[in-house]
């Protein structure tokens, strides 16, 4: 499809703009130092020399002085994008200062003239150049006037300009050089930002450009039309091979075309999910104007199975601050139920056929406060802090200290401890919680009918070298459509169970950057897998 987002690279060797514009200047200087070197050769060699400059003194300086400076313009104008722009603008000032003494001394009358045009080139110069070579500059041209005045009166010419004449040229030099040494600085400064300002924004395109490129939400750029503009890589791949080559809407997507149809008419359509691609999952539409009053659409293109996991995890949060609320109040009147239920089994005249009623509350308001500690353990769970476990000596002492705190009469619990040292990063009491929890369910549904459980829990290290550590038992399994819900909150097969003990086990799993899921066992039984994070992994909860 034309219009796919691509990154574009700027060729290595361009110059910057603030390259570019000083060798911009630096053409025009050069130019004009051309044009005076012809306008000092017409005065010296054309018939009109007389009324521009008038009478040399010196005829052959003046020839040899204005046909040396044109030529020296001219190599100057010609050779100037080659070398470097600081020796170059010394050697181009250089030559106009020297050029300009002799001009003066040969030519009397047209001294102020070159003086003035000399004026020009300090200024041009100085701005091309740090400060302190402008000063050195406008110093080196006030030196040549006064230079040239004292030339022509050793020489026995007189005076021909009075010499405040020259202190002002010498200021005015001075001045010109030190005002466009600032400008120049300046503007170098305001270039300097100005290009860094758009390495910055061009870099930051190239970036949000690769963002939408690799985003997993597929963007789409529609013109009023329906002509495709641009296509990110999840929106190709969405589209499948519907999308390749189609450079309309209608023809990559038509129940997508629709749907923008819709939304651009009635203005709030609900968006439907749909499948643009037979085998993908399906994905939800939303519509937004790329500007206001424009014609081009952003159409973005959801995973719906992963908005739907969003909104589930947000009913999920909402509900677990909402039943933690709910849990505090029912403690109370719980408690008391479950106090009066005691002492009114200790009373004499209840009947024996009401005391298995009043066992009946009692063994459900002990189920409720289970449900209530579960609700509330969940909402006021601690972040992890995780630490260095070596999961061989985690196992031989919980499995120790299970069997001194739960009496398992007939029931097995066996530690498989690893022939070498298994390092993980958890949290030893959140861990200690989880497998407590899966012990727990294998002792009261992992057993066969009249015969005792076996438990087993082991820690060893899997085909990755990931440190892992499974809970296992030999009873009937759990079938697959039990399977695929033993995580999800409050599911439970038993009438005396809360349905959340599986539910906790992961999150605090999750918070430790762990994962906990059921493996089922072929030769029967159930095993619970916590695969954990290396001792070398940074914990980031």
């Amino acid at each position: 499809m034309v219009g796919i987002l691509h990154t574009r690279a700027m060729p290595p060797s361009s110059p910057s703009p603030l390259q570019t514009a000083i060798r911009r200047e630096l053409h025009f200087f050069s130019l004009y130092r051309v044009l005076e070197g012809a306008l000092l050769c017409l005065t010296v060699f054309s018939p009109v020399g007389v009324f521009l400059g008038g009478e040399p003194r010196h005829p052959v300086l003046a020839a040899v002085v204005a046909a040396a400076y044109l030529l020296g313009a001219c190599l100057l104008f010609f050779t100037r994008k080659g070398g470097h722009v600081r020796p170059m603008v010394l050697l181009g000032i250089g030559l106009d200062i020297t050029a300009s003494l002799l001009a003066m001394h040969a030519l009397p009358s047209a001294a102020a003239g070159i003086a003035m045009m000399l004026l020009f080139n300090v200024g041009a110069a100085a701005m091309l150049l740090p400060q302190r070579w402008s000063l050195v500059i406008a110093a080196l041209a006030g030196g040549a006037l006064l230079g040239e005045h004292l030339w022509t009166l050793l020489a026995g010419h007189g005076r021909d300009r009075p010499l405040a004449e020259m202190l002002m040229f010498s200021v005015s030099y001075l001045a010109i050089a030190t005002l466009t040494s600032i400008v120049g600085r300046q503007m170098r400064a305001s270039q300097a930002l100005a290009e860094e300002r758009g390495s910055q924004v061009a870099n930051m395109a190239e970036v949000n450009e690769l963002i939408i490129r690799r985003m997993r939400t597929g963007v789409l750029l529609v013109e009023g039309n329906g002509d495709i503009r641009l296509a990110n890589e999840a929106a190709m791949l969405q589209l499948g091979s519907s999308g390749e080559g189609r450079r309309t809407l209608a023809t990559a997507a038509p129940e997508l075309a629709r749907q923008l149809r819709r939304w651009q008419h009635d203005g709030d359509g609900e968006p439907v999910p749909l499948q643009l691609t037979p085998g993908l999952p399906e994905v939800l539409p939303r519509f937004t104007r790329l500007l206001a009053g424009s014609d081009q659409v952003l159409v973005f293109l959801d995973d719906a199975s992963l908005a739907s996991r969003r909104a589930e995890s947000l009913t999920l949060a909402t509900l677990g601050r909402f039943s933690a609320s709910l849990a505090h109040e029912i403690r109370n009147p719980l408690a008391a139920i479950s106090y009066a239920t005691q002492l009114l089994e200790e009373s004499r005249d209840i009947p024996e056929a009401d005391r298995r009623l009043l066992e009946i509350i009692y063994q459900q308001t002990h189920r409720m406060n289970g449900i209530v500690e579960n609700v509330l353990g969940l909402a006021r769970r601690e972040a992890a802090r995780p630490e260095h476990v070596d999961l061989g000596e985690f196992v031989r002492s919980f499995v120790a200290e299970y069997r001194e705190s739960h009496p398992l009469e007939n029931d097995q619990l066996e530690a498989h401890l690893p022939r070498t040292a298994v390092a993980a990063m958890v949290d030893r009491r959140q861990l200690q919680q989880v497998v407590t929890v899966l012990v727990h369910n294998a002792l009261v549904y992992g057993r066969l009918p009249g015969e005792p459980a076996r438990i087993g829990v082991h820690a060893h290290l899997d085909a990755g070298g990931a440190p892992v550590l499974d809970v296992t038992d030999r009873g009937p399994g759990i079938p697959e459509t039990v399977a695929a819900q033993l995580f999800r909150p409050f599911f439970t097969t038993s009438g005396h169970g809360t349905g959340l003990g599986l539910y906790i086990a992961r999150e605090l799993c999750q918070a430790n950057q762990a994962s906990l899921d059921y493996v089922a066992v072929p030769a029967g039984g159930a095993c619970f897998r916590i695969r954990l994070a290396g001792a070398r992994a940074i914990a980031t909860t």
